[in-house]
């Protein structure tokens, strides 16, 4: 009748049970043999006991020749064979099945079920470069999550990490129970198209009440997840391919696309200085724009670093992203200054490179605005005006590279773009490149290589789905560089500005208080804050989490 072994126990460890099973019976075995040899054969009169003794020492090479010298060819023979068969089932075993169970044994095992009760979390399902920006964004709110995460190995590399993760099925109505969802406020499926749906189905069965934000990558596949139960379905790289197109049609209006209002007559905007404006080559205190438009410059980018406040000495160059506040008008104002001639665009003078999703909805946007543009894919399809690989200097120069205003990269592999980027810049150094990253690590990569402006696909899209999860917090995200909070701040009460090294402690700027319905933006370094105030604080997400996580 064969071993049952409980419910949980492990591969390895039935095998070292079989293991211990069949040593302990061929110890038995040969016990009984070598007693019965004793006796016929050498006229020696061993008990039991002694005869279990020697086989155990011949086993494990421990025995020190008490029964040695047997006058018998039988005993002798019998003597090997038992030798033979102890190095081969004990030390042979000894690295294939004992060792890995003291390694399984002593290895930190991920929980299957929460460890503690919570309540109001986020369930998150499973890890990818974007929930790293939607934790980040969840612990700064002080929102507890939990990774629910099917692969052991993943999940334990997760846990030994320091994340809170339960190792379950996040596709099991059973998984997603052990991970609280009965209590939690919300649940992200972002794993691939099918299996979201099917993790919807099962977080729609077992908490009628919970938020479901879904991540599709195939935006026609929406309704099938809305058919399941989401309340929201994200589709990150439509939102990419408008933010990177917005960095064109923008440049051609004076529409300042994604200001965030702050209060009535006070907003805050990003201007990139862009190619052919007269602000390209002059510092920040040549520039003179506070004098000129009335706006305040905030903060910086420059080539992928932020800086707040930025240096009146700053040089600034194509690709410069100001951050900047105002009124509506003076902010429009500033911007014609950092586009320059309004009407020098052209037939053919945007290149797309890369036709997938995000690529189409890019031309999709170009087309909205009435700009004309090539389209370089290394497939041929409809919509598609040159083929070739997109690191190649001939197929680029055939699609008008060399005389274009803008090139936007919108393609799916960080190397490739990088690459791609040196080549557009070696081609031509007055064409402003507005490139994807599919990882946040690649930005300054990109940069580094020639760009003037990256946007990170997982940046972007953890932000979309944290602002779907957090909506009542108050939170303000940008999909481009800048994130913006509105937050009390208690860490702040009774301080003033200068006081609390906000800017050297967290790399924030303060941009305004709102104060009794009074949105304040003229504040000096000796503004004090008060209990009732709630701040207006910009930087980039790092920085306004260590904000949050500090002074809110």
């Amino acid at each position: 009748m064969p071993t049952v072994f409980p419910a949980g126990v492990s591969r390895l460890q039935r095998r070292v049970g079989y293991y211990v099973l069949l040593i302990s019976a061929l110890i038995l075995t040969y016990s009984v043999v070598y007693h019965y040899g004793m006796h016929v054969f050498e006229g020696r009169s061993n008990t039991y006991l002694q005869s279990l003794q020697f086989t155990v020492e011949t086993f494990t090479a421990t025995g020190y020749g008490s029964q040695a010298g047997w006058s018998s060819p039988q005993m002798n023979l019998l003597v090997i064979v038992m030798d033979l068969t102890g190095v081969g089932v004990f030390f042979l075993a000894l690295p294939v099945l004992l060792f890995p169970l003291f390694e399984e044994a002593l290895s930190t095992s991920p929980p299957d079920a929460l460890e503690e009760p919570l309540e109001d979390h986020v369930l998150v399902c499973s890890y990818t470069a974007r929930a790293e920006t939607l934790i980040s964004e969840l612990e700064s709110n002080d929102v507890d999550y939990v990774l629910v995460e099917a692969d052991r190995e993943q999940a334990t590399e997760l846990y030994e990490g320091g994340y809170s993760v339960v190792h379950a099925d996040p596709e099991s109505v059973g998984g997603l129970d052990r991970a609280g969802i009965g209590d939690a406020r919300a649940l992200v499926a972002d794993v691939s198209d099918r299996v979201d749906a099917s993790i919807v189905l099962a977080a729609r069965e077992a908490a009628e009440d919970v938020r479901i934000v879904s991540v599709v990558e195939e935006p026609d596949r929406t309704p099938y997840h809305r058919l399941a139960g989401a309340d929201t379905v994200v589709s990150p790289r439509q939102l990419l391919g408008r933010s990177l197109a917005g960095k064109v049609t923008t440049a051609v209006t004076t529409d300042l696309g994604d200001a965030v209002e702050i209060g009535e007559d006070f907003d805050l905007a990003e201007l990139p200085v862009h190619h052919g404006s007269e602000l390209a080559g002059r510092t920040l205190a040549d520039s003179g724009i506070r004098e000129r438009f009335g706006v305040n410059v905030v903060g910086a980018w420059f080539r992928g670093e932020f800086e707040s406040p930025p240096s009146p000495d700053r040089t600034l160059e194509s690709g410069t992203v100001l951050l900047v506040t105002g009124d509506e008008s003076q902010l429009e104002r500033c911007k014609e200054l950092t586009v320059g001639d309004l009407r020098r665009f052209r037939t053919g003078e945007t290149v797309v490179v890369g036709y997938g999703e995000v690529g189409r909805t890019v031309a999709a946007r170009l087309d909205r605005a009435g700009l004309s543009y090539t389209v370089l894919d290394r497939r041929e399809k409809d919509g598609v005006d040159v083929v070739g690989e997109a690191t190649d200097p001939d197929v680029l120069a055939e699609a008008g590279v060399e005389d274009a205003e803008s090139v936007i990269l919108a393609l799916p592999d960080d190397t490739q773009t990088e690459f791609a980027t040196l080549v557009v810049r070696d081609l031509t150094d007055d064409a402003e490149i507005i490139a994807r990253a599919e990882e946040v690590g690649a930005v300054r990569k990109t940069y580094r290589a020639g760009a003037d402006y990256v946007l990170s696909l997982a940046t972007v899209s953890g932000r979309m789905v944290a602002s779907e999860v957090l909506q009542d917090e108050a939170i303000v995200s940008m999909d481009t560089h800048v994130e913006v909070v509105r937050t009390a701040a208690p860490g702040l009460v009774g301080e003033t500005l200068a006081g609390a090294r906000v800017r050297e402690r967290t790399g924030c700027t303060v941009v305004a208080v709102e104060r009794d319905g009074e949105v304040l933006s003229e504040l000096s370094p000796e503004f004090r804050v008060r209990e009732s105030d709630e701040l207006v604080v910009a930087g980039t997400d790092e920085g306004t989490n260590r904000f949050l996580e500090l002074l809110g």
